[in-house]
């Protein structure tokens, strides 16, 4: 299958971006540590688990290549060769390092096909020598990396979490292809039991125009992360996975954001069970009072453009006596304290972007 036409007509990008993308896990292993037997992240002494931002960038990666658009970087085997490899990928029609060195603007070329390095960036790291023209013309004439424009925080479950003892170790039974005799081998298998995660995220509008990153780029990301999250996560491992909440305040003011925006949002420990309890999303609730106070004081200041949000009905939150109970009503409270609002549903979004 060849690759789509590169995106050569970008809308720059104006405006800074700050996001905060709730998600939960349950009975899964949101994120492994292959230091550790691939046991979920979790810290020892406040017993939060965590999901770092490469995990999250990955879903994303993925979903960009679902929906047909080119990425860099693919899982694939290590190596500067492969790397190379990767690279010309993305050239249908280069061949030779002739063909390379006829490439008036191979940065700007490369940016257009390269979705994801718009996006997160990537480093370009190849062999000193790898006994190749092509190669060594990709070496000599790529840049070595791109400081990418988006990026995420890692997110600690607002909850400290139990892990499920009942499942570490599984018996699988299998067929041999011999005597089709039954056998059985040990499976680790460590998974959290729920936790509730909060990723926080910022687009620089400075950084995009370093990567070429367009409005377009930025616009999508409001479907991108949910959909990642719901379509990514579908191994055997990571399915229980959802994205929850989903805000992305774009300002007005050159350079200026809030900041840990993500930090408004936490537990209402008298609506939520304790965190020992918590088994999933119904034994939750959020207390979105200083996430909504924060985007109103902001408005008020003149440093906000719009808040896209788009929240699950799952979800139970609370907002200081407000009569908001779950995060898809959270667009219409902020709307009613003057804070512009673009409030949407993911997948009506994705078919008018998609459509386009």
């Amino acid at each position: 299958m060849s690759e789509p036409e590169p995106d050569t007509d970008h809308e720059p990008v104006t405006n800074r971006s700050e996001i905060v993308f709730i998600t939960d896990a349950q009975d899964c292993n949101p994120n492994g540590d292959p230091m550790g037997e691939n046991r979920p992240r979790i810290d020892p002494v406040t017993q939060q688990a965590a999901v770092t931002d490469v995990r999250l960038k990955r879903y994303l990666r993925d979903q960009l290549r679902a929906d047909g658009l080119p990425i860099f970087v693919k899982r694939t085997g290590d190596g500067a060769e492969v790397r190379a490899e990767l690279a010309l990928d993305l050239f249908d029609d280069v061949e030779s390092a002739e063909d390379i060195e006829d490439i008036e603007d191979i940065e700007k070329d490369f940016l257009a096909r390269a979705t994801d390095v718009r996006y997160f960036g990537a480093t370009l790291s190849f062999n000193a020598d790898t006994d190749s023209d092509l190669y060594e013309a990709v070496k000599e004439h790529f840049p070595s990396q791109f400081t990418g424009p988006v990026q995420f925080s890692p997110a600690r479950s607002l909850n400290a979490v139990e892990t499920s003892e009942e499942t570490s170790m599984l018996t699988s039974v299998i067929a041999t292809q011999d005597d089709k005799e039954q056998g059985g081998f040990g499976l680790d298998d460590h998974r959290i039991k729920y936790g509730i995660f909060p990723f926080h995220g910022l687009v620089d509008e400075h950084g995009a125009s370093d990567t070429h990153l367009g409005l377009t780029d930025v616009e999508r990301l409001d479907t991108l992360c949910w959909r990642g999250v719901k379509n990514q996560t579908i191994s055997r491992s990571k399915i229980g996975q959802e994205p929850r909440l989903y805000v992305r305040a774009e300002y007005s003011t050159d350079g200026y954001h809030v900041g840990d925006l993500h930090n408004d949002v936490e537990l209402d420990r008298e609506q939520s069970k304790p965190d020992g309890e918590m088994r999933s999303v119904r034994d939750v609730c959020l207390d979105v009072t200083g996430l909504v106070e924060t985007l109103a004081s902001v408005a008020d200041d003149d440093h906000l453009e719009t808040v896209h949000i788009t929240g699950s009905s799952r979800l139970e939150v609370s907002c200081d006596g407000s009569a908001i109970e779950t995060a898809d009503e959270i667009a219409d409270e902020l709307e009613t304290r003057g804070v512009p609002v673009d409030g949407f549903d993911v997948y009506e979004r994705f078919e008018e972007q998609h459509a386009e």
